[in-house]
């Protein structure tokens, strides 16, 4: 090992940092397709950085599907596939000394997804929603390097262990249609509950849609940590930025 990478691992003590609130983007960009009166299907593509958008955090594709089972009530079902950037984990002795040092690295994980939502209108112009959605992520054992700073080697068959989790995901939404207008507003909270609360996502945006067709979005969301939800997540602030096409 050369001598500026041993430097680089001795002074880690010196480079763990206190999380705090992170700053980054989400991109995405879909499709959907009504068939005829009941069912309604979907694809899309997202993006996402964090550390203040300098790092590519996660890419992913999905699908869904959704019936109509009767006015206001729809259930679904959907497949994503996601593959993230894992920070790099430190792992420390007693002493406060450094044990190991994993980089970062890519993985894959496959999550599926049902959901029911419920849907009222008061009126022409506000529409109040309850998603509940179950979700299940399954994430495959993967090979990684690992450094072994008490015997100065690396270890490069280190394997992190598969995972499952279950987690059940609540969310209220509100849209308010403006008059004479292409714009929607929207604003929701949701809650991520794995036995107990792991955090609660806010919500707040606008769309313009194009010819019924090109629906554009923009939005601002806030991520409030409860406790470990083993995602190695912050606190975090985003802007999103979206596209779907309806055929």
């Amino acid at each position: 090992m050369n001598k500026a990478k041993f430097l680089l691992l001795m002074l880690l003590p010196l480079a763990a940092r206190t999380y705090g609130d992170d700053f980054g983007m989400l991109y995405n960009i879909g499709a959907e397709k009504k068939l005829g009166s009941k069912w309604e299907i979907e694809a899309g593509a997202e993006l996402r950085n964090r550390n203040n958008s300098r790092t590519l955090d996660r890419w992913e594709l999905s699908a869904d599907a959704s019936y109509k089972i009767l006015k206001g009530l729809k259930i679904g079902a959907g497949y994503s596939f996601l593959y993230d950037n894992n920070e790099e984990k430190i792992t420390y002795h007693s002493d406060g000394s450094v044990n190991n040092w994993r980089p970062n690295y890519w993985g894959a994980r496959h999550r599926f997804r049902v959901d029911l939502t419920g849907s009222v209108k008061p009126n022409k112009r506000w529409q109040f929603q309850l998603r509940e959605r179950w979700q299940y992520t399954y994430r495959p054992s993967k090979t990684t390097d690992r450094y072994d700073m008490d015997n100065q080697m690396w270890d490069n068959d280190y394997v992190r262990d598969a995972k499952a989790k279950h987690i059940l995901r609540s969310r209220l939404q509100v849209k308010y249609d403006i008059p004479k207008s292409k714009f929607e507003p929207f604003a929701n909270a949701e809650m991520f509950n794995a036995w107990s609360i792991e955090k609660i996502r806010y919500h707040i945006g606008i769309s313009y849609t194009l010819k019924k067709q090109h629906v554009f979005e923009a939005a601002y969301r806030y991520q409030h940590l409860y406790g470990d939800d083993n995602d190695n997540e912050q606190n975090r602030h985003m802007i999103g930025l979206g596209y779907k096409y309806k055929f």
